[in-house]
């Protein structure tokens, strides 16, 4: 109790020494916290869009040539039809598993009663739930089944804001809306996919192209495909992929205006690559942070015990031990950085918890994609962070109060 009250009464008579010591603690766990928190965050947002959808998989979009080939000038659109799928499948038959089409129809007005609202309507199959991440929750309805294709159904599923507007207050299952005033039942609500635009109705894919004639090109291809399991095959693939169907629709395959593809799978490696850098980069600035904190005290320290070195003498000319003077000194930085530490890593983690709780509110309609998901840290790393300050806050203490004492006190006694 008397090295405690020795310890308290020397920090009251040193508090700004005390308070930027502790400051320079607390600031480096709390920095260091912080910025593994907006890291994870990055981290966890980017897993849980991709974990929406299926990974491994590719779409391709037709568009227009931008150079002249073969004596066809540059200009010309590029048009996907169903035969391509078939083309496409036998290109690569160990590669692409499943692969369908999609036709769209934009600015249609749909309606119920004196409600509307301006749509695009999708043609789908069954598939693309699973390619997109497209779920329907328990009593919302269903998404398109294979009946519905064969039998070219008038059904739809609505995203859930269309079904606010058509249907305030009321459960749109099994109620009809107009397109174009066509009849489309109401079969499914599916939840908000992250990114998914809310003004889109999905119908069958076959029903969609004889109401509404789109005739026989596809916007779009997507497929799902296998053995490609680095940045490399991925790649490898587009380029394939790309002069594939550059040979069919007679075009230069170094034209990438011609189509546009998108491989979610390279492009999950190459992000995934990415937030490796980021999350050693952090963790570089945060142990330099931190590394500054231990600085910060050691220097303190250091002009601590230097200022009390006639003190020392003292303390050994009336017969003081030399451990018993390093107890103190050694006492007052673990003190200082414990408690300091313990505060930084308790403000860190309220504001990473707090962030997080914000964002949580903020995701919690769905809808948009993620951009900060769980901003926290492991709490054995913010105590491992913690403790390791207090050590080296410890030692920074230690060994200069060592030499310290080991002086004599007649030299201590007359250091100035």
């Amino acid at each position: 109790m008397d090295t405690l009250y020795e310890i308290l009464n020397t920090f009251r008579k040193n508090k700004l020494r005390t308070a930027l010591t502790g400051f320079a603690v607390a600031w480096g766990i709390f920095m260091l916290i912080v910025l593994l928190g907006a890291g994870n965050g990055l981290i966890n947002a980017t897993k849980a869009n991709f974990e929406e959808r299926t990974i491994n998989f590719v779409k391709i979009w037709p568009g227009w040539t931008s150079m002249p080939y073969q004596g066809f000038k540059h200009g010309r659109q590029i048009r996907f039809e169903l035969d391509d799928l078939d083309y496409l499948k036998q290109q690569f038959p160990d590669i692409i598993t499943t692969i369908i089409p999609q036709v769209s129809v934009w600015n249609r007005t749909v309606s119920v009663g004196t409600n509307y609202s301006s749509v695009t309507v999708l043609g789908e199959y069954p598939e693309k739930a699973i390619i997109d991440g497209y779920t329907i929750s328990q009593g919302k309805g269903r998404f398109i089944n294979q009946h519905d294709l064969n039998e070219k159904r008038k059904v739809a599923i609505l995203h859930p804001q269309i079904a606010d507007v058509l249907f305030p207050n009321q459960d749109p299952l099994g109620q009809y809306v107009k397109i174009d005033h066509i009849l489309f039942q109401v079969v499914g609500i599916h939840d908000p996919v992250g990114g998914q635009e809310s003004q889109w109705i999905i119908v069958p894919f076959t029903t969609a192209r004889e109401v509404f004639n789109t005739g026989p090109w596809v916007r779009q291809i997507a497929m799902i495909v296998e053995n490609l399991s680095t940045e490399e095959d991925g790649k490898k693939f587009n380029e394939n992929l790309r002069k594939a169907i550059a040979q069919k629709k007679q075009f230069d395959h170094t034209d990438n205006s011609a189509i546009w593809i998108w491989n979610r799978l390279q492009n999950y490696l190459e992000t995934q690559m990415i937030f490796r850098v980021l999350s050693i980069a952090i963790w570089i600035i945060g142990l330099f942070t931190l590394i500054s904190g231990i600085v910060g005290v050691s220097n303190i320290m250091l002009i601590s015990v230097k200022e009390r070195t006639k003190e020392f003498g003292i303390r050994k000319a009336i017969g003081a031990s030399p451990a018993s003077i390093l107890k103190v000194v050694v006492l007052e930085s673990v003190i200082i950085t414990a408690v300091f530490g313990y505060i930084g890593m308790f403000l860190g983690i309220a504001v990473t918890e707090g962030i997080n709780a914000m964002m949580e509110a903020q995701q919690s309609g769905g809808g948009d994609m993620q951009m900060f998901t769980n901003p926290t840290v492991d709490l054995g790393i913010a105590i491992s962070a913690t403790l390791t300050l207090v050590i080296a806050g410890t030692l920074a203490g230690f060994f200069p109060a060592r030499n310290a004492v080991r002086i004599k006190p007649v030299t201590a006694l007359a250091a100035k």
